[in-house]
């Protein structure tokens, strides 16, 4: 009982220096002595060719090919997991997908979507992510019964070939919202050997609350998959990924498509705001590779986590400068 007691009370006075929870402090403190305390897991980053006409089904085998070719790329590389962009089996472009285009934007005609192409080349990926060993994160549109419209969402496939959650874009554009998909309602997180990660997608980038909620949610490394609308707008993208891995000191996955990457390439940022691996920028597909390390005895993590909460309220003191007209300089 004793020494239970004092294994409870060392957990305790790391986790209130940390700010660790009591289960992560406690795994800390159990790590065997020869066991190096930094963590890391190797992933890829994809970003891959524009298919936006889903009415084409040999746009939907060229696709699934092209992932497929990529993921071969990732395993012989040593990836644990594979980012793809968002749209990665088919982006429907709005004009096309509109019923009273394609000269105007309407209500999207989800009819014209070939869903049984899909099918089948999602079960292709998902055997082969089996065959792998690959947990493999891909774009792609989820139907739903009608009269729903679809969610934009990213599939999470693990190393079994098995769909163990999907993401779904909660905060979309104008056009999405008005015209084309349903919103998701909460954030996915999922775990591989022990990293957890969370997903965002779409214009999700420009929203820091995202970020932050991962971060609450103890997340490792968030993967945020866009598809851009023009090279031009890829700039702001990629500035806000540095931001928020910075901001939250985790790390962050962005993953675009090919066309984008004239001007910002598909890339994985670190902790401290830099790109720790970006694909070519060319404009064609192809992948990144990096090891994601977590180092448990930074604390900055941690000390931004306890100066959000009421840290400096005891030493704060009393009074408005803009009233007291003495202690203005």
């Amino acid at each position: 009982m004793t020494q239970n007691g004092n294994l409870k009370r060392r957990v305790r006075a790391r986790a209130a220096k940390t700010g660790e929870s009591y289960t992560a402090a406690l795994q800390h403190i159990r790590q065997p002595p020869d066991e190096p305390a930094i963590r890391s897991i190797r992933m890829a980053v994809a970003q891959t060719s524009l298919f936006n006409d889903p009415r084409d089904i040999s746009a939907f085998h060229a696709s699934g090919t092209e992932m497929r070719r990529l993921m071969r790329d990732a395993h012989k590389a040593g990836a644990r997991l594979l980012h793809f962009p968002e749209g990665t089996t088919c982006w429907p472009h709005k004009r096309i997908m509109s019923e009273i285009g394609p000269r105007e934007i309407g209500p999207s005609d989800w009819t014209r979507f070939e869903w049984g192409a899909l099918r089948e080349e999602l079960e292709v990926t998902r055997r082969l992510a089996n065959e792998l060993k690959l947990w493999t994160v891909f774009g792609s549109v989820h139907q739903l019964t009608s009269p729903h419209r679809p969610h934009n969402s990213l599939y999470v496939v693990s190393d079994r070939g098995e769909l163990v959650t999907r993401y779904d874009e909660r905060l979309l554009s104008n056009t999405k919202i008005s015209f084309m998909y349903s919103p998701g309602r909460i954030p996915v997180t999922f775990e591989v050997d022990g990293f957890r990660f969370g997903c965002a997608i779409g214009m999700e980038a420009h929203y820091p609350e995202i970020f932050i909620e991962y971060e609450k949610l103890n997340v490792d490394c968030v993967l945020f998959s866009t598809a851009g609308d023009s090279p031009s707008n890829a700039p702001a993208f990629a500035a806000e990924v540095l931001g928020h891995a910075a901001s939250n000191i985790y790390w962050v996955s962005y993953s675009t498509l090919a066309p984008q990457s004239t001007a910002v390439p598909s890339g994985i940022a670190a902790p401290d705001g830099q790109w720790a691996a970006q694909c070519p920028k060319n404009g064609m597909p192809a992948i990144a590779v990096a090891d994601i390390k977590i180092d448990p005895e930074n604390l900055a993590r941690p000390w931004r986590r306890r100066v959000r909460t009421d840290l400096y309220t005891p030493h704060q003191v009393n009074g408005d400068p803009r009233s007291d007209g003495k202690n203005l300089f």
